[in-house]
């Protein structure tokens, strides 16, 4: 005789197995770690202050 199974348990598997390999997915597509967060946003404080440190000040005479 065949083994009784239960289908929401095999459905429920399957979203699950689906779900994780969404997130798998999405978490090599768009993830990174702290340490890369953390380069990125101090090169992007260097560049700017590096952009204001270029910057001209603009005399009473200049603004018309």
């Amino acid at each position: 005789m065949a083994e009784i199974v239960n289908l929401n348990r095999f459905r429920k598997q399957a979203a699950r197995a689906e779900a994780k390999a969404a997130a798998d997915a999405n978490a090599a597509k768009f993830g990174r770690t702290k340490a890369q967060k953390k380069l990125e946003e101090t090169e992007a404080a260097k560049a700017r202050a590096a952009l204001d440190a270029h910057r001209r000040e603009d005399g009473p005479e200049d603004k018309a």
